[in-house]
């Protein structure tokens, strides 16, 4: 293994990921692997921990018969000979949890998660269409998104919902503030919000090893969105408030297992970046909104500038709208009426 500082002074151990059907050895009695996804970002990271006789399996990919066909490679590979013995799941986006249902029935193992991931899920799985309802097609209209592009994000752009196996009926909870033990580690169960809620990250204070899941990715930012059954929530104050918590709270030498990209050291580094990064957009945001009355749309190639497609124009426009709550939480920014029944937005 190899170590490359970069610019911002963090440090990748590992400068190659694994490609499909492999594992890597991360840390002792740790394994990594990747499983594809059919989206701009095109993967996600599993984890493997050692736990007595076999190995305790971290987020499972989506559900589609691609990844059902690398577990199936994996357990007959560079996994054989040992079981699977438990399935954590750290939030309940699709790439995440998605396959969860399956990996349990399949191997016999307990699913272990929050109780808000499972419920999402549980909503998500039993209901893929919700997102073509009225509500939160009047949710995009009011916010300046047009009846094309409306329809397009409602039945398109949410696609990915659809790949979600059935949950087991039962799931064992874990919460912020627990301790877990697994092979001969103990982790602490912290939790993350912004990107999804109640997010768990473990923490091994004497290992000096973070799964932080997509709270904390080295090379981008994870999707902060607002959803239109909660359409004045901040979840960016929620992720900018954890991030101060684990740069903070984490010493900056342990090696952070992220749920995309690479491993890295440095999250002291990377949480400033990623908190300048969203102050970076609402200033931009800002600045817009000085110069006229602007809708969330109309925000969107402001801080998207480049071509969407329906998959990506969902998330966009829940991000922009995610730092326009921020902003008007902040008083930075505030409510400037509707016209035609779109709400406008103008800078203090």
């Amino acid at each position: 293994m190899s170590a490359a500082p970069t610019d911002s002074d963090m440090i990748y151990p590992i400068l190659t990921p694994p490609q499909s059907g492999e594992v890597i050895a991360v840390a002792p009695g740790i394994l990594w692997t990747r499983l594809p996804l059919p989206f701009r970002l095109d993967h996600v990271n599993i984890y493997l921990i050692e736990d007595g006789d076999g190995w305790a399996v971290l987020d499972t990919g989506i559900d589609d018969a691609v990844t059902r066909a690398a577990w199936e490679a994996l357990v007959a590979g560079p996994l054989k000979g040992r079981r699977l013995t438990r399935l954590i799941v750290t939030h309940f986006h699709p790439d995440h949890i998605g396959l969860a249902g399956w990996l349990a029935e399949r191997f016999q193992i307990p699913l272990v998660t929050s109780q808000t991931s499972y419920l999402s899920c549980l909503n998500i799985s039993l209901s893929p269409n919700a997102l073509d309802a009225k509500l939160y097609r009047d949710f995009y209209l009011s916010h300046g998104l047009g009846a094309e592009l409306t329809e397009l994000v409602s039945t398109q752009g949410n696609e990915y919902l659809h790949m979600v196996a059935n949950l087991p009926g039962t799931f064992l909870r874990i919460v912020g503030g627990d301790t877990i033990a697994i092979g001969g580690r103990t982790f602490s169960v912290l939790v993350g919000d912004g990107h999804a809620a109640e997010q768990i990250m473990l923490h091994s204070a004497a290992d000096k090893i973070l799964f932080v899941a997509d709270q904390v990715l080295a090379k981008i930012s994870p999707n902060v969105s607002v959803w239109a059954v909660d359409p004045n929530g901040d979840p960016l104050g929620l992720f900018i408030r954890s991030l101060r918590r684990l740069r903070s709270e984490i010493p900056e030498d342990t090696l952070v297992l992220p749920g995309h990209q690479l491993p890295f050291y440095g999250i002291h580094v990377r949480s400033t970046q990623l908190i300048a990064h969203h102050e970076s957009r609402c200033s931009a945001l800002l600045e817009a909104c000085r110069q006229a009355p602007r809708s969330a749309a109309d925000l969107i190639p402001i801080i998207f500038p480049r071509k969407l497609d329906a998959h990506q124009t969902s998330f966009a426009f829940s991000e922009v709208l995610a730092h326009v709550n921020y902003t008007l939480k902040q008083g930075e920014l505030v409510r400037d009426g509707r016209r035609g029944g779109v709400e406008y937005f103008t800078a203090r």
